[in-house]
């Protein structure tokens, strides 16, 4: 018999690819090096923001002896993203809907396990964050894979549609999207949510939706956000400060139940979400993390400094010959290779020491994905080498 288990290793399959790239790749072999130019990962590559080690100085300091006791979702950042993200996406949320998480990671696997059993099938659309799949099968769901339309990359009703079948349970909705920089209007949305609402009363059961909205506040050129929550009641969002604090390391991020939910469903997920994140390994945040939420909630890293690497890279290939996308969201740029032969052209750029994340990592071999949260020094010794 193997030594681990089946769902491990359908995880792990799932997960070769980037496991790949990041450890055993030319990246991997050389990530960390000073003098290459490193767009693959949404990592920082200077200092944090000053305010994350203001606040996690200050909050570090005990004010009681429970300070560092066992902490689940404490009432006071519930209370005060509810009243924060009612704001922001102009729905009712109420305390109990937010429940805080280790990252958008662990709101999810929260969120798979809520609602899905062995052998229900999700939907994701790609090119899409490589990390959805081996979840679901560590999850005992079967993942569904549709494209999107490219060249726009708009979301394919009409694919969607089409697999949906007696034993789907979730579809997934990326916006801002990773990696496209899309973001969905209210159109798309309101009829993926007819969609969904015919879908669901065809088979008899409810679908529900993941809104996985980590690069919410990441939005270039003033564009706005619709969240799917607001047209489709049966919405799951997860939430990841990661991004726009630039700081992947320190864990925080929430699930949050559409306060649109009928109330018997909405408080039956609320009833569920303590034992679910606890089942799970602990899946809530350290307690510094949590008292440090009203700190962290205003700050962002520099969107005008994203802008200007956005605009310096399209410019440079553009003109070079890619086919670049320009992203309405995120800190990425979704780029076709000019011609043929992608791995030939990756590995030109890596005998130069310029860095992309692969497109086949996305199942999407044509194209590559650029973080521009490399430094503005990276980006202007890759200029002339793109």
């Amino acid at each position: 018999m193997p030594i681990v288990s089946a769902r491990v290793s359908a995880a792990d399959t799932a997960f070769a690819a980037v496991k790949n790239f990041y450890f055993n790749s030319r990246y991997g072999k050389r990530r960390g090096e000073p003098n290459i130019c490193d767009f693959t990962f949404g990592n920082p590559h200077e200092m944090p923001l000053d305010g994350i080690v203001t606040a996690l100085r200050q909050r570090a300091v005990p004010q009681n002896k429970d300070w560092f006791a066992y902490k689940t979702s404490e009432e006071e950042p519930q209370a005060f993203l509810a009243d924060r993200l009612s704001r922001e996406l102009a729905l009712p949320f109420e305390a109990p809907d937010i429940a805080l998480t280790a990252g958008a990671f662990a709101a999810i696997m929260v969120a798979f396990r809520l609602v899905l059993d062995a052998g229900d099938e999700a939907i994701i659309s790609e090119p899409a964050w490589f990390c959805y799949e081996p979840m679901l099968l560590m999850a005992d769901a079967v993942p569904r894979k549709v494209k999107l339309k490219a060249p726009t990359f708009d979301l394919d009703l009409a694919a969607i549609e089409a697999a949906i079948g007696p034993r789907t349970r979730l579809i997934i909705v990326n916006s801002p999207h990773n990696p496209t920089g899309r973001i969905y209007d209210a159109g798309t949305l309101t009829q993926l949510a007819d969609l969904l609402d015919r879908a669901s009363a065809k088979y008899g059961h409810r679908i529900f939706l993941l809104s996985d909205e980590p690069y919410r506040r990441l939005r270039f050129d003033g564009r706005g956000f619709a969240c799917p929550a607001a047209f489709y009641p049966w919405t799951l969002i997860a939430y990841s400060y990661g991004k726009v604090l630039l700081a992947p390391g320190q864990r925080i991020g929430y699930l949050a139940i559409s306060p649109l939910m009928p109330t018997d469903q909405r408080q039956a997920l609320r009833d569920a979400m303590f034992s679910t994140q606890m089942a799970l390994g602990w899946c809530f945040p350290n307690a510094l993390m949590q008292y440090a939420v009203p700190d962290l909630e205003n700050l962002s890293i520099d969107l005008a400094a994203l802008t200007r690497r956005r605009d310096l890279l399209t410019a440079a290939l553009t003109k070079a010959g890619y086919d670049v996308l320009a992203p309405e969201g995120t800190f990425y740029l979704w780029t076709r290779w000019p011609n043929g032969d992608a791995d030939r052209q990756w590995n030109r750029l890596a005998d130069r020491d310029v860095f992309v994340m692969p497109g086949t990592i996305m199942d999407t071999p044509d194209y590559f994905r650029i973080s521009l949260t490399a430094s503005d020094a990276m980006v202007e010794r890759a200029l002339p080498v793109f």
